[in-house]
């Protein structure tokens, strides 16, 4: 698997000026907790005002990779305190980042939060936590990560996800696969655009988990004008419940998702932008220390406005009783 082979934008001094001034800025008059009303409000107004060099920054994926890395923003590793011992622990630890954070996110969308998720934040903190080593969630470690659409169970998933990088002393590798890079025959991709299983709600979403309607079956592929687009998570797909023609073809854009991988090692200040309709992202294992020094994402989530990318069934799906707030934009 090929190291670092994301898409890199620059980001140019008077931009990261720029950025980091406007976040301290809020914080200054507004506070820390990046969840008011008032702080969105006054997101939304500055991206608006952002430069122009800095909105091309944040322009959509436009290659085939699905995805760059936004990079020039810096981490104080000493500032933003220890690595959080779970996300319910984080707070408004790098208040600074997640407005950062939240200002990238309002220039290139909607911010959406999850009622169901992280007590409904705009801004998720990823780090390991003890006793969730081998779940399928971002506060795992010890297991790979499957690549997987973000909150692929939803129809009101997020089109773009934000990875922020705050803290990754061991190089801790982000996995990512674009749908537009493999090779499927004809009949896999007809196969895999029928609605045959459902994805189920991942363990992050336990209150979804318990939901008691009827799971709705969806296709894993289909074409847009774009190209290809997928909607794919196999740790939470019943696949022993489909048609062993179904499984196989499943099992061969398994296959070329992993073979077309990329692994990026994010550094701290970079931040990822995943196109969550065109690339699976998931994460290698590692051993945890808890001893502060761990691992430690920010994660946004984005919905782009005007999009046209699912199909229009996915309006009738209920979503597992799960809903999620838009930012004031």
């Amino acid at each position: 698997m090929p190291t670092g082979a994301a898409p890199v934008r620059q980001l140019a001094p008077h931009d990261i000026d720029e950025l980091t001034e406007t976040a301290h800025k809020i914080l200054a008059d507004l506070g820390s907790s990046a969840a008011r009303p008032e702080l969105l409000r006054r997101v939304a107004t500055s991206a608006t005002r952002l430069g122009e060099t800095m909105r091309q920054a944040c322009r959509p994926v436009d290659t085939d990779d699905g995805l760059y890395v936004l990079r020039g923003l810096a981490v104080d590793d000493g500032g933003i305190g220890p690595t959080p011992s779970s996300w319910a622990t984080a707070g408004d630890r790098a208040a600074a980042w997640d407005v950062i954070l939240l200002l990238l996110a309002a220039a290139m969308g909607h911010p959406i939060a999850w009622d169901g998720q992280q007590e409904g934040r705009f801004v998720h903190n990823i780090v390991p936590a003890p006793g969730h080593e081998q779940e399928q969630t971002g506060a795992s470690s010890a297991v790979l990560l499957s690549p997987h659409t973000e909150d692929a169970f939803h129809p009101g998933r997020a089109h773009l996800l934000l990875l922020a990088c705050m803290r990754n002393h061991d190089a801790v590798a982000t996995t990512a696969a674009s749908i537009r890079k493999v090779r499927l025959s004809d009949e896999d991709v007809a196969r895999l655009s029928r609605p045959v299983l459902p994805i189920l709600p991942d363990d992050a979403y336990a209150e979804a988990q318990g939901f008691a309607g009827e799971p709705p079956k969806v296709p894993v592929l289909w074409q847009t004008e774009a190209g290809p687009t997928l909607r794919y998570d196999p740790a939470y797909t019943p696949l022993d419940e489909a048609p062993a023609d179904y499984r196989a073809a499943y099992d061969r854009l398994t296959a070329e998702l992993e073979r077309v991988s990329v692994a990026v090692a994010l550094e701290p200040g970079d931040v990822l932008v995943v196109d969550n309709d065109q690339v699976v992202h998931g994460r290698v294992p590692f051993k945890a220390r808890y001893d502060g020094t761990d691992r430690w994402l920010k994660r946004a989530s984005v919905r782009v406005p005007g999009r046209r990318s699912r199909p229009f069934a996915e309006a009738d799906e209920h979503g597992y009783g799960q809903s999620a707030t838009v930012a004031l934009v």
